[in-house]
């Protein structure tokens, strides 16, 4: 089979490797759609997502959907033909973490397309996937495979909102409008987020993020007086979403978000240890946790895109075929151009 394999920063190959043996349990994805995320951007341009540093060639990406094309003998939850998202989480679900219901926080993950671990995890940009049974969620037969590609992002968003804790009526700053920050926004509206407010440093997302209902889009490159203002009066946030994984873009929100409110990090942050505000949080008690990848989510936005709760329309900005890789990543990565594309064979 095909696979985008990367071998070093920037020397992304599409080659052949032998497929492994399906296993019983396991279930063979024919890859249909794969969305490029700002992790394996990270990857191809850096070698490395913040502390993990890619050691050997690795295929790339973990939001995935496709086709089931064959299953082990002990798979019963789906068949041949089912069209699926693919939850690139494979927890051991057998350590005290899976027990108790935060698999994602796994003591023994394997996390497709990922480097954290050595050998690493290898990803979904192949022509055939292979998954555990638990893995692939069945999706109707009408939803585009490209957006069951999403449920991924999304995902990590409705994981994010919920470590921000209740949201009706509150008021809700993203630092970001990349795909995760956009989708962060869609999902703290779905959650009743009375005032939603977005950053960033590109003009273009922003533009998309009015398109899609947020309240206030703020060019932090542009206009930075216009974060600042929130900063009056201890904070005026309620809860701040950090989603794009900048040192500067984090010690923003401390000031703008009111005491007693909330900080949530799900970007990554570069290598080593990031300075934040210590005697602020103490002082203005405000709760800083982080969210890391999903667990539950997963299944609940199959079901939100099912049934049209959430639109990620607005994050959908190309396709391209795997012979092009190269190609879609430096579309992905510019973002006055592309917030979301998709690769296929």
């Amino acid at each position: 089979m095909k696979a985008a394999v990367l071998h070093a920063a920037e020397d992304l190959r599409v080659e052949d490797l032998a497929e492994r043996e399906i296993g019983p349990d396991e279930v063979s994805v024919r890859f249909a759609a794969g969305g490029i995320c700002g992790s394996d951007l990270s990857y191809y341009f850096k070698g490395r997502v913040g502390d993990f540093a890619l050691r050997e060639p690795m295929v790339l990406g973990h939001e995935v959907a496709g086709v089931v094309e064959r299953v082990g003998p002990k798979v019963e939850a789906v068949k041949p033909g089912d069209p699926v998202a693919v939850n690139p989480s494979r927890p051991c679900r057998t350590c005290d973490y899976c027990r108790i219901g935060r698999g994602n926080l796994c003591r023994n993950m394997r996390f497709f397309g990922s480097a954290a671990i050595f050998p690493h995890v290898q990803g979904g940009f192949s022509e055939t996937i292979l998954a555990r049974e638990d893995q692939c969620v069945r999706v109707p037969a009408s939803m585009p495979l490209r957006v069951a590609a999403c449920a991924e992002p999304l995902a990590v968003s409705l994981h994010a909102v919920r470590r921000a804790g209740e949201l009706l009526g509150r008021k809700v700053l993203i630092a970001g409008s990349g795909p995760i920050g956009m989708l962060c926004a869609l999902a703290a509206r779905r959650a009743g987020a009375a005032f939603i407010a977005i950053t960033d440093l590109v003009a273009e997302p922003l533009a998309l993020a009015r398109q899609a209902g947020v309240d206030e889009t703020i060019d932090v490159a542009a206009e930075p007086e216009r974060l600042q203002r929130y900063e009056a009066d201890k904070g005026f946030f309620d809860v701040a979403l950090e989603a794009t994984g900048s040192p500067k873009a984090l010690a923003s929100l401390f000031k703008v978000v009111r005491p007693g409110g909330r900080v949530v990090q799900l970007g990554m942050m570069p290598p080593g240890d990031i300075p934040v505000p210590a005697n602020m949080l103490m002082a203005r008690e405000i709760d800083f946790v982080g969210a890391f990848r999903f667990h539950e989510e997963f299944g609940t936005a199959v079901e939100a895109l099912a049934r049209g709760l959430i639109d990620v329309a607005p994050i959908l900005s190309a396709e391209m075929p795997m012979a092009r890789a190269d190609e879609a990543f430096r579309l992905a990565a510019d973002r006055t151009r592309a917030i979301k594309v998709h690769l296929h064979f």
